[in-house]
């Protein structure tokens, strides 16, 4: 892979800045000035106010409004609400942008190292875009090419980041964003990096070796670098058109494997992919999926996993001191017994579909409307006690276990959860976990964490 020459600059930094400070900078004045002069301001309007502000921006920026409303913790109910409705406005590079960009990754003779190079993008993203092609020997391929000076769009946008989350803090201090902040800036920054993706993807293919109703893309290193990232071309279906046709036998066959797909690598390695949403797989004919886009991808420490498999027990005996021992191991510090009161509400509601051992549908307890409302109750509890401050590995935790419910409820999957749950996490052991981690991560050529 080529050696990476920093695209972070200052001219680029600065035409971001004027792109989004208007915006950004206008909704942070309002809000400041209603705490001069001590004015208490109507949070729906503040809401709607800064979706209006992100509505026309581009790229990273948008994607993190995005993944601020899937986290419960990162934001209060009504700007999750509003910034939700937001739809990625990807910025769709043209033929002259894509000839420019692959000649600086590949040299002025790139188009001889492909037998085809479609010009129109098959799909477009946040950061870069992808181009099917097809290789010399004849293999069905997918580029993946960064957009221009996204380095410097990305540190400029996590700069006004932390305008939004101190204007947002002004209405809700239940929660403390700091940690937020630097797990989005850090998992960010990684998804500049295509060969980190690619180390990510020889990671997968290892975790999920086994995993026959799983796929994942190979690399193809000598069209790589670190802002371009080719692989083989997995063909199938979007998840929602298969959805809509599929029976209630391929429905559940297809969010088993998707919940194989996630939770195998999370209690064997500790690591989640941490951005399920509809545009990261497809589905085959015979229900297996396809996983694609490793860009976001978290490794925990192993003491998390207990942790989150400690709580899980926890909640189904009532043993309060395991509780609050599996919180004390994900970072939270200073608990209350009121506190963790609190944090259980959101517990319980989390791991409500793995509590019964019986098929059933996610949302008979994890509906949109429950949600809110256990976030609600944890907000206006948390206010009362003086506020948390979550450890940065909940964000993703929590984001991937949430997106992840939310695509189990558009197959309307019946599944005995509780049944899969225990089959995934049997015979853990967190020694086995560390052990089975450092050598997975050695051989990606990955750190562990």
């Amino acid at each position: 892979m080529s050696k990476h020459n920093s695209e972070n600059t200052v001219t680029g930094r600065v035409k971001r800045y004027a792109q989004v400070g208007t915006a950004i900078g206008g909704f942070a004045a309002r809000v400041a000035g209603e705490r001069v002069w001590g004015v208490k301001g109507d949070s729906n309007k503040n809401a709607e106010a800064l979706k209006l502000a992100l509505g026309g921006l581009k790229g990273p920026l948008m994607k993190v409004a995005q993944i601020l409303s899937s986290i419960p913790e990162a934001l209060p109910a009504e700007y999750a609400a509003e910034l939700a409705q937001l739809q990625a406005n990807a910025p769709h590079m043209g033929w002259p942008f894509v000839n420019r960009r692959m000649t600086t990754e590949l040299g002025p003779d790139w188009k001889s190292r492909f037998k085809t190079f479609e010009r129109e993008a098959s799909k477009a993203a946040s950061l870069g875009q992808v181009h099917k092609a097809v290789s010399e020997q004849g293999d069905m391929l997918a580029c993946k090419l960064q957009y221009p000076d996204m380095e410097s769009v990305v540190e400029a946008d996590l700069g006004q980041l932390k305008l939004v989350f101190a204007a947002y803090k002004r209405f809700d201090p239940s929660i403390d964003p700091t940690d937020i902040h630097t797990e989005i800036s850090d998992r960010l920054r990684e998804e500049l990096d295509y060969e980190h993706e690619a180390r990510n993807l020889a990671l997968y293919r290892h975790m999920l070796g086994t995993e026959k109703n799983v796929h994942i893309p190979d690399v193809h290193d000598d069209l790589s670098t670190r802002r371009l990232l080719t692989m083989s071309w997995l063909e199938g279906r979007p998840l929602k058109d298969v959805a809509a046709e599929a029976d209630q036998t391929m429905r559940d066959a297809i969010a088993v494997n998707m919940f194989r797909a996630w939770y195998v690598p999370f209690y064997q390695y500790g690591v989640i992919h941490g951005d399920p949403h509809l545009g990261n797989y497809t589905v085959r004919a015979d229900g297996s999926v396809n996983l694609m886009d490793f860009g976001c991808v978290r490794v925990f420490p192993p003491t998390f996993v207990k942790g989150v498999i400690d709580l899980y027990r926890a909640l189904q005996s009532g043993d309060r001191d395991l509780a609050v021992a599996a919180y004390e191991s994900w970072g939270f510090k200073g608990l209350s017994s009121e506190m963790i009161d609190a944090l259980n509400i959101w517990a319980s509601f989390v791991y409500a579909p793995l509590m019964e051992d019986r098929p059933r549908l996610v949302e008979e307890t994890n509906a949109a409307e429950h949600g809110r409302e256990a976030v609600a109750k944890v907000h206006v509890e948390l206010k009362r006690l003086g506020g948390v401050k979550p450890p940065r590995e909940f964000v993703l935790m929590d984001r991937a276990a949430i997106g992840l419910g939310s695509v189990f409820m558009h197959l309307n999957a019946k599944v005995n959860w509780y049944r899969l749950f225990h089959e995934t996490i049997e015979g853990f052991d967190v020694n086995a976990l560390t052990k089975g981690q450092n050598a997975a991560l050695k051989k990606a050529g990955l750190s562990s964490p």
